[in-house]
């Protein structure tokens, strides 16, 4: 079956039979879960396995938000907590290669836990350089204040994931660092010049350009294109994260129903969609809005579609199995600020 261009979120722990249908006769590219969605390890499998049986394809990507800290669906009891993101960036201030090192391992032991549940998509990792005057939606969230030190440990993040069998999904492009609102609520402005944004904001993305997942920022950059974000501005998304930045990867954007966005849902999508995102990100669960949205997008062909299955193929095996115990130990011991544990002969 050919997929439609979205990727849609359910309402609850099960699937509902309105949702069955729905999900049968739209067929969404894939689903993103939330925290509502998360009850136990055993619902959670029988959930993932549920819609990829309705919607008949077996490689349907699933996504979750396991970033760590603020940002994290699952958790204790069943699952740990992993530290927001700028614990990497302190370690790395301390040592370099540590810090590199503690954010591989710590998202080598997220796709673990995903992995086990069918979950194959994570969206992280954060390219986002954020700036002190910023909203603190980013925050604590991002790796540091340079553009190297982002692109680094983001790679670093991303390679673990990728070693565990699931899928980055780098975020914000072109950048939501400098963002003076949460894009959940408004639509926030950035006012830096040329200049400035290539060389911070958009360069901490380009190393990871390479990268087979991307999601926009429902930003404005007033250097660019005044009027509109960069999930529907065709100026943001051509020139900017396809050209400038290179990104190659399927790029979807954020959730379409954010407040950030103004207009139905149907507009939205279609903007998104015309702008030159490959697939447009709906979360609420509200099956009215889910309608509205697959009823507006296409399905896809051409090379969204070539994307689309470029990112599927990228997925793999967990290139080698870990002691996940030892696993835990080093990266306590990194977080910690111990030298005791050799973290390569954990990953070798």
């Amino acid at each position: 079956m050919t997929a439609r261009a979205f990727i849609t979120g359910v309402s609850g722990t099960t699937l509902s039979g309105e949702e069955r249908s729905f999900l049968r006769e739209s067929q969404p590219w894939g689903l993103i879960l939330f925290q509502r969605n998360v009850a136990t390890p055993q619902q959670l499998t029988a959930l993932v396995a549920s819609f990829r049986d309705v919607v008949g394809r077996p490689q349907a990507p699933v996504l979750i938000d396991q970033e760590g800290g603020r940002v994290q669906r699952l958790g204790p009891p069943h699952w740990p907590r992993y530290p927001e993101g700028a614990q990497y960036g302190r370690i790395w201030e301390r040592d370099r290669a540590e810090g590199l090192a503690a954010a591989h391992l710590g998202a080598r032991l997220i796709a673990h836990d995903l992995i086990a549940l069918g979950i194959d998509v994570d969206c992280l990792p954060l390219a986002d350089v954020p700036t002190p005057d910023a909203d603190p939606v980013i925050g604590d969230r991002a790796y540091g204040e340079s553009a190297e030190k982002v692109a680094a440990i983001a790679g670093a993040v991303a390679a673990g994931l990728m070693e565990g069998g699931v899928l980055p999904v780098l975020k914000h492009l072109p950048g939501h660092g400098r963002a003076t609102a949460d894009s959940h609520h408004y639509l926030p402005t950035v006012a830096a010049d040329r200049v400035t944004l290539e060389a911070v904001d958009f360069a901490a993305f380009r190393p990871l350009a390479g990268l087979p997942l991307g999601m926009t920022a429902h930003v404005v950059f007033s250097a660019f294109d005044p009027r509109s974000p960069a999930t529907t501005s065709v100026t943001m998304v051509q020139d900017v994260i396809r050209d400038s930045i290179g990104f190659e990867g399927l790029l979807m954007s954020d959730d379409i129903s954010m407040g950030a966005l103004s207009g139905s849902v149907e507009r939205r999508s279609r903007a998104a969609i015309d702008a030159g995102c490959d697939v447009v990100l709906h979360c609420s669960g509200k099956l009215e809005e889910m309608r509205a949205v697959a009823g507006a997008v296409p399905h896809l062909t051409g090379k969204s579609a070539a994307r689309a299955a470029a990112a599927i193929a990228a997925r793999r095996q967990p290139v080698r199995e870990i002691d996940v115990a030892e696993a835990r130990t080093a990266f306590a011991a990194l977080l910690g600020g111990g030298r005791a544990v050799d973290v390569r002969a954990v990953l070798s």
